[in-house]
């Protein structure tokens, strides 16, 4: 799970993520294209939206993309347009850029759709992006199940 910085979008991805998957089947993380946040906890409203919905994403640090997930990770998916662009000019091949995809897509498979950045706005944008999260992840937690039988 990518975004720009680590502390909103893709913190609550991995959290919401990971609630609905066997962790000793899958491995889920996340990281930010930019450096601002290294080391970071999550934003506190993307802590509260997710406690609010039974997941801690409390203990989560913010981590910055590396061209060795494209080898670690068989899936990653980028919040915006932006870091899907950020991502794939790291990639060193086809395959690596074959695993990168708008994490909306996974709903919506025709459209370019982006998660929006909540970071300037309040807590409403924060609810938001967690239900279009929760929404992608539990289309990939079906593919992911459904492909590990």
């Amino acid at each position: 799970m990518v975004c720009l910085g680590n502390i909103c979008r893709s913190p609550l991805a991995e959290g919401i993520l990971q609630s609905k998957l066997d962790p000793t089947k899958f491995q889920v993380d996340s990281c930010g294209t930019a450096s601002y946040h290294i080391g970071n906890t999550p934003d506190p409203r993307s802590i509260e939206v997710a406690k609010k919905n039974g997941i801690d994403i409390s203990s989560q640090r913010a981590d910055q993309f590396k061209v060795s997930y494209f080898d670690n990770y068989d899936r990653i998916y980028v919040m915006d347009e932006s870091n899907y662009n950020n991502v794939i000019a790291l990639a060193k091949n086809q395959q690596h850029i074959n695993k990168v995809k708008l994490i909306l897509q996974e709903i919506q498979p025709d459209s370019v759709l982006e998660v929006p950045d909540p970071y300037y706005g309040g807590a409403d944008g924060f609810d938001n992006v967690y239900q279009l999260l929760d929404n992608a992840c539990t289309t990939i937690a079906t593919q992911l199940k459904q492909n590990s039988k």
